[in-house]
């Protein structure tokens, strides 16, 4: 099988939009490890971690360490078949362009409910932005006993919709709305959801966990074959009319 079987678009297809981020993490015990501290990269539990995810089918190729500082840039088809996942002793983070979404499907809370099963120790967090003609989010934290947040929709717009309690969260972390503030975030759960940064929150979650946007941590940047169903929805996101 080719590594576009699933694709009826040819790879040179500019796309129609670009999503900015689109990370899902896994933080296991001890959740007080801060990113400096970390081993370096394994690539090969990294490319098992993709490789395991329900969006993905199979790593085609490893094309290299990349700094979590650099950002990725979808412009063409084929730029939809990489991502960049690590492994770094209990982290395991994934950017895969497959968890974008316009709030029809969802894909980031599906990909998080598996690793929950897979991971019941781990605290889970999931921040995904992209540009479709307009800015959709989706962002979750998932703490090990159960509680958690899902937050998915348009800033500033409607509808916007967040289930389980984002309060709980927080006072479980120690996280208060102060030091949101304190941070030049705006976030008040007293306003409309729409309104709030709910991917600050998420960030704040992962604290100095957060292997996102460090020049000291390398990835490994993965061409893969996405599943059916992740080609299906990239698709139609990305490329209709």
């Amino acid at each position: 099988m080719s590594d576009t079987d699933h694709w009826t678009v040819p790879s040179d297809r500019m796309t129609r939009g670009s999503g900015t981020r689109y990370e899902l993490t896994v933080l296991r015990p001890p959740f007080t490890v801060e990113a400096a501290d970390l081993p370096p990269n394994d690539p090969a539990r990294a490319a098992e971690f993709a490789r395991s995810l329900d969006t993905i089918d199979d790593v085609i190729e490893d094309l290299g360490p990349r700094k979590q500082s650099d950002t990725a840039t979808v412009a063409t088809r084929a730029d939809l078949d990489l991502v960049r996942a690590g492994a770094w002793g209990n982290l395991l983070s994934i950017s895969d362009p497959a968890f974008a979404d316009d709030g029809n499907d969802m894909p980031l809370l599906a990909e998080a409910t598996r690793l929950r099963e897979r991971f019941p120790d781990a605290r889970i967090v999931g921040r995904v932005e992209v540009h479709c003609g307009a800015e959709h989010t989706e962002d979750l934290v998932w703490l090990p006993d159960g509680t958690m947040f899902h937050a998915c929709g348009w800033p500033g717009d409607e509808p916007f919709v967040v289930t389980g309690d984002p309060q709980a969260v927080m006072d479980a972390l120690g996280i208060t709305t102060e030091a949101l503030e304190d941070l030049d975030v705006y976030f008040d759960l007293d306003d409309e959801p729409n309104q709030n940064d709910w991917g600050a929150l998420a960030t704040a979650c992962l604290a100095g966990a957060d292997p996102w946007g460090r020049a000291d941590l390398d990835a490994s940047s993965l061409r893969v074959r996405h599943s059916e169903h992740a080609t299906s929805h990239m698709e139609a996101l990305y490329f209709s009319d």
